[in-house]
């Protein structure tokens, strides 16, 4: 098949799978104004659950379809592939795109309200020339020059979470998982709308894992962007294009996008 073709049939499938994604980005909205005061810690927990399933199917997905096209692949190349495969598309969409957001958006940012807040809560001295450190340190965060934050809110940051690293008792065996199952069962079927909502939701709570203020309607906005863009590319890439990469004739274009 000849190259602009490919990269007709490329776009066009992007284009299809656009409405879907809106779709999805907005189910990602709901789970995060659900979601939005529980904490870290349970958001952690949601992302654990998410992202890890997110690694299962993108490592079938391409675990599979190397297997399929190269034919007789041996074991140790099709681990290889699938695995960074899944783990770069998934990290990529549920991790390092949605941080790139967040630091745009400035969630990890609390307001000078919230800093106050947090100085009567903890106690700290009134001193003349402290007061003056601190109010620079506020206006410094604040404009988004600085991300890390003064002494009078340790940890408030935006941080990027890499879950295979980070998670990486439970994501690493999730993409041996997909990658098992691929070299057993190649042919497995899921839909790719699951893929999509699957991984809008890691990338949500991924969002609310760093978000330290309030969330806005112009901020949920500027969200609904950043997991349209962090789950539409990646998750097309890896369910679509990838596919396409290894399409040889119009017979194969068919079955693999049937696939």
């Amino acid at each position: 098949m000849q190259p602009q073709k490919k990269i007709t049939i490329i776009l066009s499938e992007l284009k299809n799978h656009a409405p879907f994604t809106l779709f999805g980005a907005a189910t990602g909205l709901v789970c995060m104004f659900l979601f939005k005061n529980v904490g870290p810690d349970i958001n952690h927990r949601l992302f654990q659950v998410f992202h890890p399933g997110h690694v299962v199917l993108s490592a079938i997905v391409t675990a599979s379809l190397y297997k399929l096209y190269e034919g007789k692949a041996g074991l140790i190349k099709i681990l290889i592939v699938g695995y960074f495969g899944a783990i770069g598309v998934a990290t990529l969409s549920d991790c390092v795109l949605p941080f790139f957001g967040e630091s745009i958006l400035g969630v990890a940012i609390p307001v000078h309200a919230d800093l106050h807040e947090h100085d009567e809560a903890t106690g700290h001295d009134d001193e003349v020339g402290q007061d003056a450190h601190d109010h620079d340190e506020q206006v410094h965060v604040e404009d988004g020059s600085e991300l890390e934050m003064s002494e009078k809110a340790p940890g408030i940051r935006a941080r990027l979470h890499l879950g295979f690293i980070e998670d990486w008792y439970l994501v690493n065996p999730a993409a041996l998982l997909g990658i098992l199952i691929a070299y057993f069962r190649p042919r497995t079927r899921f839909p790719h709308a699951g893929h999509v909502l699957i991984s809008t939701w890691a990338s949500s709570f991924h969002v609310l894992m760093n978000t330290h203020r309030e969330l806005t309607t112009i901020m949920f906005l500027g969200v609904f962007v950043v997991l349209f863009i962090a789950v539409w590319l990646p998750c097309c890439i890896s369910d679509i294009v990838f596919p396409l990469l290894f399409v040889g004739s119009d017979s194969e274009l068919s079955r693999a996008h049937h696939h």
